[in-house]
């Protein structure tokens, strides 16, 4: 889902790790696994947006593997910037966008309104796009901001969902603001359809907003985590209603009065006053994408350091969520 890293990345953990992608019931443990063996069991790209760091690993490692016709999933936006890179002048033409001899990529595209599409095996994804920051002239009026994308991940026997988010700029700051639209679409999940969020923090707390570079800091995120759990509360509110209109125990004026609240949005106001504490309950929340401290600012992981100041403001506003910071190599179940 992100492929800043390759080939590189994966000799690195082997060396360290070298048990990490063994299965633990696998009857024989004692081959030695390759960086390109553990590479060549990627099935598919789903790649958010064409920023270097998310696509340099693919591109590097493009050609260099037994892979055959690999689908890389995206948006058109995404796509059309990858192909781009292959055209035979940055990189080799090593991607079409129809499965060709040679080419061990395949561009597919996602469009935000097909709803959930296969991809591999038994998981499908849905796509929404979100904001990243300007696109190019930050002094243009009309300056549309720069296009990434959150994933919704299901596994479909189970109908089991997680959600991962590309880089991402909080609403307060963007100029289209966009998440709301995937909180509101997370909302009826939380907790026993989706419980796990994979978000990014890109910088600690003392980073102003100008230099942010469409990126989220601890207090923008919780922020949109405080949005999301209002989406949460309303979602259920509505969801009991409905319940109770349906099973008949409202009286006559009640479910009249359920009915003009349905076609009556409620104000950002009143919203922002519903009771958040608790609504995240069983989500976990992954820190991903923190920058290097490049100035050795602090005496403890970047990551640590991140997603421990997002767990202070979570827990001083009491949404339950559980903040865990993401490190190269860790086993996530979700």
């Amino acid at each position: 889902m992100r492929a800043g890293s390759g080939l590189g990345a994966l000799r690195r953990l082997l060396k360290t790790q070298p048990d990490v992608f063994r299965v633990p019931t696998e009857a024989d443990a004692s081959g030695k696994l390759t960086p390109a063996e553990v590479y060549s069991w990627i099935r598919c790209y789903l790649i958010s947006h064409p920023h270097l760091d998310h696509l340099s690993g693919l591109v590097l490692s493009a050609g260099s593997t037994k892979s055959a016709s690999t689908p890389v999933y995206g948006t058109q936006h995404t796509l059309e910037a990858i192909s781009d890179i292959f055209s035979g002048k940055i990189w080799p033409a090593l991607a079409s966008w129809t499965e060709e001899p040679g080419k061990p990529l395949r561009l597919a595209r996602l469009s935000p309104d097909d709803g959930y599409t296969p991809i591999v095996g038994s998981l499908s994804v849905r796509t929404m796009v979100v904001s990243h920051g300007p696109s190019s002239d930050t002094t243009a009026t009309s300056n549309p901001p720069y296009e990434s994308s959150a994933f919704f991940l299901r596994h479909d026997p189970s109908a089991r969902e997680f959600l991962f988010f590309g880089d991402v700029e909080p609403d307060t700051l963007s100029s289209n603001p966009q998440n709301r639209d995937v909180w509101r679409t997370a909302a009826p999940k939380i907790p026993d359809v989706l419980s796990a969020l994979f978000i990014e923090c890109s910088w600690p707390e003392d980073r102003p907003d100008e230099l942010l570079y469409g990126h989220l800091s601890p207090t923008h995120l919780v922020e949109e985590l405080t949005s999301l759990a209002r989406e949460v509360v309303e979602s259920r509110a509505r969801s009991r209603a409905s319940s109770d209109e349906d099973s008949g125990q409202s009286t006559d004026s009640e479910r009249q009065h359920t009915r003009r609240s349905k076609r009556r949005r409620r104000s950002d106001s009143d919203i922002r006053d519903v009771d958040v504490r608790g609504a995240l309950a069983g989500l976990r929340v992954y820190i991903i994408h923190c920058k290097d401290d490049l100035h050795e600012t602090y005496d403890r992981p970047i990551q640590e350091v991140i997603a421990g100041q997002v767990r202070t403001l979570v827990n001083d506003r009491g949404l339950g969520a559980e903040i865990i910071a993401v490190e190269q190599g860790m086993l996530i179940s979700v």
